[in-house]
């Protein structure tokens, strides 16, 4: 197999640790499928103005995408499972060693939702408030009780640090996020976290990834020989326990805010928060040799990206 070029080798080992959790689908790559080794990038914005512009002779245009089948975040007093989540970004690296990022539209991260344990009874209940009261009276069924819960990216990643993701200990990215809690009696506009006051997510290598490499052509098919370089980092636990996460909003529109918060412990400053994510594999791709596409390194990257679709 080809190596992959030692400036590109770099880019990504910082790339790879970008965090796998959850979040909102809206993309117009969102249902696009990609031939053999593309297969992990379906959302990587590669038509963004800012990728295209990459000229691989001083910035040079990555797909990274990363995968968590499970985590766990710990919210004040209260523990939320994450479902399945697919984190993919574009990431431009520059000659000073820092990087522009650039999500898909509609954000980063895609997560499935997850079943809160207790539900809403667990949420909330038991209370003497009469208001409270009344609502966990009502809860007579699985339904009325079912609580859902969902990452969803706002804003945009930033600060990402290339070679953080080299060691363990070390911030990879800010990660801006909230919480959607979804049930009949909450409604579907209870949040945890807004885009005006996000959890903001610092994570970092717990434990060091498997790495490899392999090389294919630009429509995908694997090939030793090929122009396009794929890094793979599996086995990797993320976390962090730094961030603050603010009150609800908009819960029972917005008469049970307090309910919540007061149940679950919020707002709960740092430390007393936690996130965990399970066995992530992350991929970065990127054409090998940037030099033999320059000055249109980004737009050759967009153009092998399509010739992948099937």
């Amino acid at each position: 197999m080809r190596p992959v070029s030692t400036r590109v080798r770099v880019s990504a080992l910082g790339a790879f640790t970008a965090l796998s959790t959850v979040m909102a689908m809206g993309t117009a790559t969102a249902q696009t499928q990609l031939n053999g080794v593309w297969g992990s990038f379906t959302r990587c914005p590669v038509d963004h103005p800012t990728m295209l512009a990459a000229d691989g002779m001083t910035d040079t245009a990555l797909c990274v995408s990363s995968h968590s089948a499970s985590g766990v975040i710990k919210l004040g007093n209260t523990t939320v499972p994450t479902g399945a989540s697919d984190l993919q970004i574009g990431v431009v690296t520059h000659p000073d060693g820092g990087s522009t990022l650039v999500s898909p539209a509609g954000g980063a991260l895609v997560a499935d939702s997850a079943t809160l344990p207790g539900g809403l009874l667990g949420l909330m209940c038991p209370s003497n408030v009469p208001v409270v009261s009344g609502v966990c009276k009502s809860i007579t069924n699985a339904t009325l009780n079912k609580v859902t819960a969902t990452i969803e990216s706002v804003n945009s990643p930033s600060d990402f640090q290339l070679l953080a993701g080299t060691t363990t200990g070390e911030p990879i990215v800010t990660l801006p996020v909230r919480i959607h809690l979804q049930n009949p009696l909450l409604g579907d506009k209870c949040y945890i976290g807004s885009a005006a006051k996000p959890i903001v997510l610092k994570p970092q290598n717990v434990t060091q990834p498997e790495a490899s490499t392999e090389a294919f052509d630009a429509n995908g098919t694997s090939n030793p020989d090929g122009v396009m370089g794929r890094i793979n980092l599996t086995g990797a636990n993320q976390g962090d326990s730094t961030f603050t996460v603010p009150g609800a909003s908009g819960c029972g529109a917005g008469l049970l805010d307090w309910a919540v918060n007061l149940k679950t412990g919020l707002p709960a400053a740092s430390g007393k928060n936690s996130v965990a994510l399970n066995g992530a594999s992350t991929y970065v791709a990127t054409i090998n040799d940037p030099s033999t596409v320059a000055p249109d390194q980004g737009k050759a990257l967009a153009q092998y990206w399509h010739s992948a679709v099937k």
